[in-house]
């Protein structure tokens, strides 16, 4: 058989065709660490388990995602290495309504924060760690909504979103909920609160005012928009992330508001659009695992509940190829 490591001596072990003698040159290595990329690739020496995995090529370097849609573990079998990630916290309830001429705002966005430069390293040590992905906030049913459940990976906390207010101010969040159409003044959007990017919601109407529409939630991306007279607020755009898995993805966007004109819709496409007065039916509830914020309620004889915030969402990513 042609040995190049008897024919060229000086050749760098990572150049040998095919790196078939490879186990002779190395036989205590193991032989994960081979095929990840750790000892010839240039890549990460890890073994990792968990949540979904995918990889995908960039400009010629091999990525290997975790992606977690629920709770549960992210084990390092062996190996370290610097991880980048994305982390969504769960959306907020949409308000909903129970009575004639009256709206529900929209839910807040979830959290998100990102870092694709590496900055945290996984070891076995540490291993395994937990993964905690927050659940969106249930819809109201002719009450405030639910505030959306933070989001925990790797240390980094995502926030959850506010909830969308039912005849008051929407509540405060990673995003704040939209307000609720109020009876005698004008109900404020929630604020920012917590950690991750996001906005504060949009302001209701004043019914003795005449106006019936509700604030839409606010979005990783933009402040949701106050009612226009009996019109519902659309949700706060969400944000593109890019750089973490192979293509961009739009996530926290917030939920509209309700109205008895016309009903606000979700952020990006992705937030729950409101309901107008008389519609029926619950509001709709934000795209699952994009940490989206709910759609607010509006009065009708069959249903008067906000819509839910959709859950959010972790995704891991490391390098095993150069």
């Amino acid at each position: 058989m042609f040995r190049q490591d008897r024919t060229n001596p000086s050749t760098a072990v990572s150049n040998w065709r095919g790196r078939h003698d490879a186990p002779k040159a190395w036989p205590s290595t193991a032989v994960s660490t081979w095929t990840n990329g750790g000892l010839f690739g240039g890549g990460a020496s890890l073994t990792a388990f968990g949540g979904i995995i995918t990889q995908y090529v960039d400009s010629g370097t091999t990525y290997r995602v975790h992606t977690f849609r629920g709770s549960g573990k992210f084990y390092v079998a062996s190996g370290s290495a610097d991880v980048d990630y994305l982390i969504v916290g769960g959306g907020g309830g949409g308000g909903g309504q129970g009575n004639a001429n009256a709206s529900g705002g929209g839910g807040g966005a979830g959290g998100v924060q990102q870092n694709t430069s590496g900055s945290i390293t996984v070891d076995t040590a540490s291993s395994p760690y937990t993964i905690t992905v927050g659940t969106g906030g249930a819809g109201g049913n002719n009450a405030v909504g639910v505030v959306g459940v933070d989001t925990v990976a790797l240390g980094v906390t995502s926030s959850g979103g506010g909830y969308g207010g039912r005849s008051s101010a929407g509540g405060a969040g990673a995003s704040g909920g939209g307000g609720g159409m109020d009876w005698t003044t004008t109900a404020a959007g929630g604020a920012t609160s917590g950690t991750g990017t996001g906005n504060a919601g949009g302001t209701a109407g004043d019914q003795s005012a005449g106006t019936y529409g509700s604030g839409g939630g606010g979005g990783a991306g933009a402040v949701g928009a106050n009612h226009s007279s009996t019109n519902g607020g659309n949700g706060g755009a969400g944000a593109s992330y890019i750089g973490i898995t192979a293509t961009s993805k739009n996530y926290a966007g917030g939920g509209g508001g309700a109205g008895t004109g016309t009903q606000g819709t979700g952020g990006s496409s992705i937030g729950g659009a409101g309901k107008k007065d008389g519609g029926g039916g619950a509001a709709f509830g934000g795209v699952p695992n994009t940490g989206s914020g709910g759609g607010g309620g509006a009065y009708a004889s069959s249903a008067t509940l906000g819509g839910s915030g959709a859950a959010g969402i972790v995704i891991i990513r490391y390098e095993v190829a150069a």
